[in-house]
């Protein structure tokens, strides 16, 4: 396993990852649902979802070339949905959570199904300098689009046990970099570190949390940018900005939250809280836009973190999916879900 550490990446044993009888544990105990409250949860999502949690009109997306990219300047970062997101560092690219897939699921004639295409296809995709991996999850793990992106990537960044599953499918171990958390690694002169979050993992019924989940943090430089992956508020944020912050960027998760599961997701509340607790300058709010995944509104977390953001004067920006953002000029974007649902009324009143 081709590891890189370093006492300055490394905070003390008894902050990374705890593993017993083959299982990863938060550091702050999680409580398990019961079976009852489980079938209480599936119940509802299957039978009571609420109409909006999809939007009724499509949703924009600005197409991207492999031309395009190339002559983009460096510092740009475009999202191309969910938790995948395309950054240019040092003329190369690095790409997180790559999922490509119509749904979000183990197999795609059933589950959570795509709002809109991505911007570009894997195929279009310029050569990628290394896929960062948050943990192992089907809206964050998407198996056919790691085969395809194999002989395009030069490295694939991950969790521990993530990467073992990556062998098992066929990737190159030597492209494989498994991190505990607080181990960093180097790649073309960019620092990347895994750091802990609250969360959990599993791709079936019996491997849970048999791999582990992480935040990543990235250094270009001076440039800092964070990606959250997936997690539930903890007091992890705040050690994180105390030993990397601020960060220039951050890529939080904000959507698929539920009062039913608030160990794992957080509210946008405490997304911007987290945000705070990295110092962040820039907020870029992710895990929303593309899979419905809980019982709010598509749009909701977006209209949430943007009050929030703008009620505690929080550079925020929300760009459509392929849309450029450069943070050399970092601009706000547009609030483009406004325009989807204002289509879905006009289109109503025009029927009545």
């Amino acid at each position: 396993m081709a590891n890189s550490t370093s006492p300055a990446d490394v905070a003390d044993t008894a902050e990374a990852s705890r593993r017993t009888e083959g299982q990863y544990r938060n550091h702050a105990p999680v409580k398990r649902e019961g079976f009852r409250k489980t079938l209480r949860i599936l119940w509802n999502v299957i039978f009571h979802k609420p109409r909006d949690t999809r939007p009724s009109a499509p949703v924009p997306v600005q197409p991207l070339t492999q031309a395009a990219l190339i002559a983009a300047p460096n510092h740009s970062v475009y999202r191309l949905g969910h938790s995948t997101v395309l950054l240019k560092l040092r003329d190369k690219f690095w790409i997180t959570d790559p999922v490509f897939a119509e749904r979000a699921s183990p197999v795609q004639w059933a589950g959570p199904k795509r709002f809109h295409q991505p911007p570009i296809s894997l195929e279009q995709l310029p050569p990628i300098e290394a896929v960062i991996l948050s943990h192992d999850h089907y809206d964050h793990l998407d198996h056919q689009a790691v085969l395809k992106l194999a002989d395009k990537t030069r490295y694939f960044l991950t969790p521990l046990g993530v990467g073992d599953t990556l062998i098992k499918w066929g990737i190159d171990a030597s492209k494989v970099r498994q991190l505990d958390w607080w181990q960093g690694t180097e790649v073309e002169g960019i620092r990347f570190v895994a750091t802990p979050s609250q969360h959990f993992s599993g791709r079936g019924l019996f491997d849970g949390n048999s791999t582990l989940w992480a935040s990543w943090v990235m250094i270009d430089g001076d440039t800092r940018i964070f990606f959250s992956g997936d997690s539930g508020y903890f007091d992890g944020f705040k050690r994180i900005g105390e030993q990397y912050g601020p960060f220039d960027l951050t890529l939080m998760e904000t959507g698929a939250y539920n009062v039913e599961w608030p160990h794992v997701h957080m509210q946008p509340e405490q997304t911007l809280q987290a945000h705070l607790d990295l110092k962040g300058r820039w907020l870029l709010p992710i895990h929303n836009g593309t899979f419905d995944l809980s019982m709010h509104a598509w749009y909701e977390p977006f209209d949430r973190i943007l009050a929030l953001a703008w009620e505690r004067s929080v550079s925020i920006t929300t760009p459509q999916m392929g849309e450029a953002f450069n943070l050399m000029h970092p601009q706000r974007g547009g609030a483009w879900w406004l325009a989807v649902e204002q289509q879905v009324f006009e289109d109503q009143q025009s029927v009545g």
